[in-house]
């Protein structure tokens, strides 16, 4: 590979063809006159030309070297865009956050924290994904986002995490289910014998139902119908489809208004963290980090009471 002049070098000799001599440019560019001298015939060598008309009156740009500092101003011209587009770039990125959450956080609960961050700072510009839990950990631990949100129970390898809610799955069916006229809650043998409407694989909310469920002593059947999104299983259940557990968060104004009906359960903790996660070995910084407190600090004025 050609070896390329060092900047330095280029900058030295525009600094003589501009101070018309070596002397001046060296002061100029506070180095010792026998270091510039050094410096530019180390440059001549490299391009195998002779740049510096040496005399006892001094030196001066020969036409080849007038010729080359013409070239290595441009090149340092360019430099200068380089460096003026990086730092803007830098600015920019200061005020930005890339965040991924899962579809319980990114409908219900981030919208709240991220209006109150941008009310803070108006030209913050927001960047966010909404994917199952494990999609949201696997950028979060290969730092592709700034800050994640899931709702997985486990699987947190890699990340560092702080609970930044609660909630908790509910079971619920239409209004004309046979379970609707049920006096006794559902225990957990009954409930894993049943074929649920479930979200897919690695969602957060099927992890939190199957490991509440094997926690109590009952595995899972396979599910009635998997679907990609709370909406989905929400409109499932309503429409006749079946059985669904959900979030509370989500079904909270289908309960009030009756087109769902919640069935107690008994025997099976369904209550479940909502984490914010990020990296391991980094620390939420900036609009992360504001974000981050801002999650925190609502969790401590919403938290339930003890015993709830």
């Amino acid at each position: 590979m050609t070896r390329l002049p060092d900047v330095e070098s280029l900058r030295l000799l525009v600094l003589v063809g501009h101070h018309g001599s070596l002397t001046a440019a060296a002061q100029t560019a506070g180095i010792s006159q026998p270091s510039a001298s050094k410096r530019i015939s180390t440059l001549e060598r490299l391009l195998g030309i002779q740049l510096l008309d040496r005399s006892r009156r001094g030196s001066a740009l020969t036409q080849s070297g007038l010729l080359v500092s013409g070239w290595a101003q441009r090149v340092l011209d360019e430099l200068g865009v380089m460096m003026d587009g990086a730092e803007a770039l830098r600015r920019e990125r200061g005020a930005q956050l890339s965040l991924a959450a899962s579809l319980t956080v990114a409908e219900y609960l981030l919208p709240t924290w991220i209006g109150e961050l941008r009310r803070a700072v108006p030209d913050l510009h927001v960047g966010m994904q909404v994917l199952n839990s494990s999609r949201v950990h696997e950028l979060a631990r290969h730092g592709d986002i700034d800050l994640g949100f899931v709702e997985s129970p486990g699987g947190l390898a890699g990340v560092r995490s702080r609970v930044v809610a609660r909630d908790r799955l509910v079971l619920v069916v239409a209004p004309d289910h046979p379970w609707r006229r049920r006096r006794r809650p559902v225990d957990p043998a009954e409930l894993a014998a049943t074929a649920l409407i479930s979200r897919e694989s690695g969602s957060g909310t099927r992890e939190t139902a199957e490991q509440a469920l094997r926690a109590a002593g009952a595995e899972p059947v396979e599910p009635l119908l998997e679907l990609g999104s709370a909406t989905a299983v929400r409109s499932a259940v309503a429409a006749g489809a079946g059985p669904a557990l959900i979030s509370e968060l989500i079904v909270a104004p289908d309960l009030t208004a009756g087109t769902l009906v919640e069935i107690p359960t008994v025997g099976v903790d369904l209550g479940r963290a909502l984490r914010a996660v990020w990296r391991s070995g980094t620390t939420p910084v900036g609009p992360a980090a504001r974000l981050l407190t801002i999650a925190l600090r609502r969790n401590r004025r919403t938290a339930p009471a003890p015993g709830r």
